[in-house]
Order: structure tokens, then C-alpha cells, then sequence
């Protein structure tokens, strides 16, 4: 039976300590209030806007940070998808993580070459990762049964990665948290033996093994005893060619909010390879999958105060907006740092932040903002990451449009729906 590490990790005899830093300046202020109202007026509200410059300034850190392992990026895209932005990400020099095969195509078709894409599916038709075969990406798999069905069909001809599961509770929430022990998401690592079982017998060419424990996580130790974890597991397969770690790098999201020091995490990612190649002759690439960490800081919603609602309890702000364009604060009881851009030195007031959906649908309750009034524009910060990308059309209310600022210049990069959106695909 694999061994499982203990959540004290200790490597090369030392007890690792936990380095993350504070900061009040990482918050997404890139653009000015002056800048977001220009895209408001110009494009109509609700908007979504996205700042590329500071895409590429997270991956220059993270870049930096692992400057001393030999390490890769694949972008996970489920975050935000809009091709204008992959083809951005591609042209800083990063690689794509895709979980569909739409999301696949959608990374061929901004240029990204089949060997920096992976493809990692999760309970997923057999026939979907036959197609994605096809295409020619890296192909990362997380079910015992698909595994042997590739391994049946298709033997040593084409290599595979293994997504693992190794029972580590990350990120303090179950809903963000995926390799915990009653995770749909990987394989056991208690089910070792009979991915080797499958291995031998179908003679499939293991070079990648895989774990992502989830998000917003703290604590750079949960990377470490994860990495622990496949050291131990990498004896089993010899055709190894490379570890991914998968992300869950920590964001700020409220000024005071921590985020993961990804230099300190590189450090120690660095040691920890040099120290596992000198011990097995190995040499081992890294990669992770940074979504959220490279495009939520980019992203700021700006909406429009549409009515204010005084109440025995409370005073509302109407916006005209809800959980069909941002969902994440409903879903996940997410924080999004809020101001008020039209009158940013109104007295402030408290207030409770609501959308014109026909659910409950509050985006925060008694925060304190700059006087607000009818007609003023407030924006959301860290919007970029799973914002629009699980909007929908609830209430037959129409997805926002989406601006990319590149160079101080505003593109439209996605058009505002129209009624006639509402009908596509309806048979009449």
C-alpha cells in the first residue's frame, strides 16, 4: 500500500514553514476608474473588461518564481475562454490546460501547437478521448476505467499521463477543494496496483503523473507533501518524463488578502527535483495550471446601480445585473472587492449589493461603499476568472459583452447578446 506523508512535511530534514505574502497592492487596480467608465460608456453595461498587460505580468512572476526548476504553464482555461484572450496567453509563451474537447479546439484554433495543449477530462464519454486523440494533444486520464480502455485500444502507441488522487485536503472548502478522499476527481493512490496491473498488461506509455488538490490554497506546504507523494509513486512508472503539480495559487481578493509566494514555492520545487534526481538518476520536468492566478486580477465587472431600495433592514443597490453573469459569490460565497467608480469620494454608506434576477441573488451583504446613486457605475474586482465563463441567459436576460484592453486601447472582443441570441437554436 502507497504511503501517505503526513500534513507536517519535512524535506532534506528541515520542517518547511509556510510563506505566503500579504499584501494590500496586488489588488486588480491596473486600470483607472477614468479607463473603466470610457469602456462603460463606450460598450454599454453590464461589461466585463480585461486587462492583458496584467496576464502577462503573472506569468512573468510565476516565471521568475520557478526561474530554477525546469517548469512549464499550461493555462487552465475553463477560467476564461475567449479566444482573443488564449491567443493572448499564447503569444506570452504559455501552454494550455483544456478539460474539454471543445475547449481543445477552441486552443488549436488560436495557435496553440498539439504539444502544449493537455487535455485533462473528468467522467468524460470514451469516444470524446478518442476524438481528442486525434488531435494530437497530451492526454491526461483519471478514471480506472477509461484508462484501461485506452490501454486496451490504443497500447504503447501513444503516451499518456495519470491523474492521481492523493488524498490531500486543500484550499478549506469542499466545493474548491478536489483531492481530498470523496473527490470525483483522479485516481486513488490506493489503487496503485491495479493501475500497474493495466499498465503491464496493455503495455500503456506512462510519462506524466498528476495531482491538483484544488483552490485558493494557502499554505505552500499542501504543493510540497503533494510532490512528496509522487517522488513516492514515480518508481512505478519508468517512462517518466514529467510531474504536474496543477495550481490553486492564491489570489488577493480583499485588500489585507494573502497570496501564495510563488518565489518561496519555487524555491523549494527546485530543491526538491535537484534532490530527487541526485538520489534516482532522474531528471524530471514540472508543470502546474495556473487559471485563476494568471487572469482574475486581470478582469473587473462594471455594472450599473439601477435603483436604491431602503428597506426596516437595509439599503439595497439594484444593479443591472445577478448570478446569470456572476455567480461566483452565490456559488461559492466568493468575495469580489466592489467600488463605486462614479463617485468614488461620496460619503460612505452601507449597503447591500443586489442583482434584477428573479432568485436570490446578492453579491454582498453591508459593504461599505461611496455614496451610490441611480445611474452610478460600481465594477467588481478579480472578475476575470470564471465571471463571464459561467454566465448564462437565466430570466431570458442577455450575457454582457466582453472589452480587452491591450496597449491603453479597448477592443471588443465578445458582442453583447441580442434578443435574437435568445432564439438560437430554438425550433420555431
Amino acid at each position: 500500500m502507497t504511503k501517505i506523508v503526513s500534513h507536517t512535511f519535512f524535506y532534506g530534514g528541515s520542517k518547511m514553514k509556510n510563506k505566503i505574502k500579504h499584501t494590500t497592492s496586488n489588488m486588480a487596480k491596473n486600470l483607472t476608474h477614468e479607463q473603466l467608465i470610457e469602456v462603460a460608456n463606450e460598450f454599454g453595461t453590464p461589461v466585463y473588461v480585461y486587462h492583458a498587460e496584467r496576464i502577462a505580468a503573472q506569468y512573468k512572476k510565476l516565471q521568475k518564481g520557478f526561474a530554477g526548476c525546469n517548469a512549464r504553464f499550461f493555462y487552465a482555461c475553463k477560467s476564461l475562454t475567449n479566444v482573443n484572450i488564449l491567443k493572448y496567453i499564447h503569444s506570452i509563451g504559455a501552454s494550455l490546460d483544456c478539460v474539454s474537447i471543445n475547449e481543445v479546439k477552441l486552443g488549436l484554433m488560436a495557435g496553440f501547437a498539439p504539444k502544449d495543449i493537455l487535455y485533462t477530462p473528468n467522467c468524460v464519454d470514451f469516444e470524446e478521448i478518442v476524438a481528442v486523440k486525434e488531435l494530437g494533444v497530451n492526454i491526461n486520464i483519471d478514471n480506472i476505467s477509461i484508462l484501461e480502455q485506452f490501454g486496451n485500444n490504443f497500447g504503447s502507441s501513444y503516451p499518456v499521463c495519470i491523474r492521481l488522487n492523493p488524498h490531500i485536503m486543500a484550499g478549506g472548502n469542499y466545493k474548491i477543494s478536489t483531492g481530498h478522499i470523496d473527490s470525483k476527481f483522479g485516481i486513488s493512490i490506493h489503487q496503485m496496483r491495479h493501475i500497474e496491473r493495466i499498465v503491464k498488461t496493455t503495455k500503456l506509455n506512462v510519462t506524466g503523473i498528476h495531482m491538483h488538490t484544488g483552490s485558493e490554497i494557502k499554505d505552500i506546504n499542501v504543493f510540497l507533501e503533494g510532490l512528496a507523494v509522487m517522488f513516492e509513486l514515480a518508481s512505478h512508472f519508468p517512462n517518466l518524463e514529467f510531474i504536474d503539480l496543477g495550481s490553486g495559487f492564491k489570489v488577493p481578493y480583499q485588500p489585507g488578502d494573502a497570496e501564495t509566494d510563488v518565489n518561496a514555492l519555487g524555491e523549494k520545487v527546485a530543491i526538491a527535483f535537484q534532490e530527487f534526481e541526485k538520489e534516482t538518476g532522474r531528471k524530471l520536468q514540472v508543470w502546474f495550471e495556473p487559471g485563476k492566478y494568471l487572469v482574475s486580477q486581470c478582469g473587473y465587472f462594471v455594472v450599473k446601480a439601477n435603483v436604491i431600495k431602503q428597506t426596516p433592514a437595509a439599503v439595497f443597490v439594484g444593479v443591472n445585473s445577478g448570478f446569470n453573469h456572476l455567480i461566483r459569490p452565490m456559488m461559492y460565497d466568493a468575495y469580489h472587492h466592489i467600488e463605486n467608480i462614479s463617485n468614488p469620494k461620496g460619503a460612505e454608506r452601507i449597503y447591500t449589493i443586489v442583482g434584477n434576477i428573479c432568485e436570490t441573488d446578492t453579491f454582498a451583504w453591508d459593504r461599505k461603499l461611496n455614496e451610490v446613486r441611480e445611474g452610478d457605475y460600481l465594477v467588481f474586482y478579480n472578475a476575470g476568472a470564471y465571471g463571464f465563463e459561467m454566465s448564462s441567459n437565466f430570466n431570458s436576460r442577455l450575457k454582457p459583452a466582453e472589452v480587452m484592453v491591450i496597449d491603453g486601447k479597448a477592443k471588443l472582443i465578445r458582442k453583447k447578446d441580442e434578443f435574437e441570441d435568445l432564439l438560437k437554436n430554438q425550433v420555431i
